[in-house]
C-alpha cells in the first residue's frame, strides 16, 4: 500500500490522491512514468521530486511517519510488517489506589516475549529488559495502545525508545465498521480462545496479579497466557483490516475502466 499512497506528498489530499487512483497512475512508478497527470506543472514538479525521494527512502520508516497522519499509519504495514512488534500491557488496576504495570506481552509474528514485575525470571525476561526488546523494532502495533499501553509505558520507563510508528487497531478497525472491545471485534474474525480464559477481561487480569502477589503461581501462569492470546491475536486482525481497507480505497480496474467511459 505504501507505494500507492500519494498523500505522504505536501500539498496532495485524499480527493487528489483518488483522483490520480481512478486515472490509472496507481503507484508512484505510474506518476513518474505518466506525465498527463492533470496536475499543474508546478504542483506535478513537486510530486515529483517527493516521489523520487520516496522511492530512495522506501526502507526508512521515519521518512513516512513524518509525513502520513497517524490515521494513515496503517499503510506502511505491508512495507514494514517484517519490523513489526505485537504489544499489550496488563495493570495494578488502581489496586490499593497504585496503578502500574505488572506485565508486558510482546510477539513479532514468531517469537512471545514476556515481561513480568517480579525480581525472579518468568520465561526467561522480567520488566527490566523490555527496553533493550523493544529497541529493534520499527512498528507497533495496538489495540487501544495510544490511550492506554503506550501512554503507561513511557511514564513508567520515561528514556524509552519506543518504535516509530504506531498503528491502534481499536480506530483502524472502527474505520472498517468493526466496534467493541477487543474480544468482540475477535469474534467477528472468528477468532477463539483456550477455554481457560475464554471469557476473561481487563478486571480479571487485575484479579489474577492480584491472586499470584498472595502467592498463586497458577494465576501468573493464567494472566501470561491471557496476555499472551491478546497479543497474537492482534496479527490476524491487522492482516484482514489491512487488506480489507486496502480493497477499499483501491479502485479495481473495472471500476476505473467504467471511470472513464462513464
Amino acid at each position: 500500500m505504501l507505494e500507492h499512497t500519494f498523500i505522504h506528498i505536501p500539498g496532495i489530499g485524499p480527493k487528489t490522491e483518488r483522483h490520480l487512483w481512478w486515472n490509472g497512475i496507481l503507484t508512484w512508478k505510474d506518476f513518474l512514468s505518466n506525465k498527463d497527470t492533470s496536475l499543474s506543472l508546478p504542483r506535478y514538479t513537486l510530486v515529483r521530486e517527493n516521489l523520487v525521494a520516496s522511492i530512495e527512502n522506501r526502507d526508512n520508516i521515519h521518512f513516512f511517519v513524518d509525513r502520513l497522519s497517524p490515521a494513515d499509519t496503517w499503510r506502511l504495514f505491508g512495507r514494514f510488517k517484517h519490523k513489526a512488534v505485537y504489544l499489550d500491557i496488563e495493570t495494578t488496576g488502581f489496586y490499593q489506589g497504585i496503578d502500574e504495570i505488572t506485565l508486558i506481552g510482546i510477539y513479532d509474528g514468531q517469537n512471545i516475549k514476556t515481561f513480568v514485575q517480579i525480581k525472579t525470571f518468568v520465561q526467561g525476561m522480567n520488566l527490566d529488559e523490555f527496553e533493550l526488546a523493544i529497541a529493534p523494532y520499527e512498528l507497533v502495533i495496538t489495540f487501544n495502545g495510544s490511550q492506554f499501553d503506550l501512554p503507561f509505558i513511557r511514564r513508567q520507563f520515561p528514556h524509552i525508545s519506543l518504535p516509530p510508528a504506531h498503528i491502534d487497531l481499536r480506530f483502524f478497525l472502527k474505520k472498517l465498521g468493526y466496534r467493541g472491545g477487543l474480544k468482540a471485534i475477535e469474534k467477528s474474525f472468528d477468532l477463539s480462545r483456550d477455554s481457560a480464559i475464554d471469557g476473561m477481561d481487563g478486571y480479571d487480569a487485575v484479579l489474577m496479579w492480584n491472586a499470584y502477589q498472595s502467592g498463586d503461581e497458577n494465576a501468573l501462569e493464567r494472566l501470561i497466557l491471557y496476555n499472551t492470546a491478546d497479543i497474537v491475536d492482534l496479527e490476524p486482525l491487522m492482516e484482514i483490516g489491512y487488506q480489507e481497507m486496502k480493497s477499499q480505497l483501491l479502485p479495481s480496474n473495472k471500476q476505473r475502466g467504467e471511470h472513464r467511459s462513464g
